[in-house]
């Protein structure tokens, strides 16, 4: 028979060649310090001679613990994830344990049941841009392990970049140009942070004397752009940030079809700095953040210290700087 036609070892399969009994093979491999060493070792032996592998799900029967985080975020297509979770997998991956990944497709309602669907499988969730209530966040919370990113609710752990200081960043420089008002193209009605950014945007444009109207909400992904720059033309606006990177490239392509020149006639500002943010054309003004540190802390917060502890909660809501990249999307205002 060949090795791919042949069945996968089972415990029983080591149990019988090690001479053992099966709760023996399952002590030596999960739990080696409550088995002798001569017989740990002989388990050891036969199961790697066999090919055996431990299912995990099994192996969380007696501790608890399945050693497998789940991260949802709210688009997986949108670029901005990607440092999220390539942070959240690597120090998974440091941990001993394995991230498993869900789109929940900006649906609170899909957040909702991917938790209550995998509750059992994993040893907690970490939620990206989470679009749920914080009545909901809370009670969930209490049921689960989990932690958040870009996204802030009381007494839950979370990792977010410096959106308020980013937002004064943005608008210090659209003065610092001569802007006198900015329009705000605004994401989901859902996002949180699409409301803490427009009270940012409301309160440093007060402090320094400008005037800001808010737009929308518009779809935070390229398609929501033509809607997007046609209002902010409509406002008469002579410079526009746009919930996210994606809207704010849709925005640019909208207005190279109307013959509109950016920044000459019109700045657009973005946040996230995705990948691909600097081959628009022009290349893309934008607020950047510590998004892969986001995700690594989001998973150390989750899954606490080597004990199985968690930091105090005081210590849970993290803040990651933030930072201006100015390119070509913005420049003097019309005169």
């Amino acid at each position: 028979m060949e090795p791919t036609d042949r069945k996968r070892p089972t415990i029983y399969d080591v149990a019988r060649e090690a001479g053992v009994a099966t709760s023996t093979v399952s002590r030596a491999l999960t739990n080696p310090g409550r088995v002798n060493a001569r017989t740990r070792d002989r388990v050891v032996e036969v199961a790697q001679q066999l090919g055996y592998r431990t299912n995990p799900l099994a192996q969380a029967l007696p501790s608890g613990r399945t050693r497998t985080v789940a991260l949802l975020v709210s688009d997986v297509t949108n670029p901005h994830f990607f440092g999220i979770i390539r942070g959240a997998e690597q120090q998974t991956r440091a941990a001993g344990c394995t991230l498993i990944l869900a789109d929940t497709e900006e649906s609170p309602d899909l957040e909702a049941a991917h938790i209550e669907r995998l509750s059992g499988s994993v040893d907690g969730f970490v939620i990206a841009a989470s679009r749920m209530s914080d009545q909901q966040i809370g009670e969930l919370t209490d049921r689960h392990r989990l932690t958040l990113i870009s996204r802030q609710v009381t007494g839950v752990p979370s990792a977010i970049v410096d959106h308020e200081d980013g937002t004064r960043q943005i608008i210090e420089h659209l003065a610092s140009l001569g802007h006198r008002s900015v329009v705000y193209a605004a994401g989901p009605r859902r996002s949180w942070l699409a409301a803490k950014r427009w009270h940012a945007i409301r309160a440093v444009t007060r402090k320094l004397g400008l005037s800001a109207t808010r737009l929308g909400p518009f779809p935070p992904a390229v398609r929501g752009g033509a809607a997007a720059a046609d209002a902010a033309l409509g406002q008469g606006a002579t410079a526009v940030i746009a919930h996210n990177d994606l809207l704010a490239i849709g925005m640019l392509r909208r207005f190279t079809d109307r013959e509109v020149h950016v920044p000459r006639d019109i700045s657009v500002v973005g946040y996230d700095d995705i990948f691909g943010a600097d081959f628009c054309s022009p290349p893309l003004t934008t607020l950047a953040g510590q998004f892969d540190e986001a995700g690594r802390l989001a998973i150390d917060l989750l899954l606490g210290t080597r004990d199985g502890t968690r930091p105090p909660q005081a210590d849970n809501q993290v803040v990651l700087p933030s930072h201006l990249v100015v390119r070509g999307s913005t420049g003097r205002a019309p005169s």
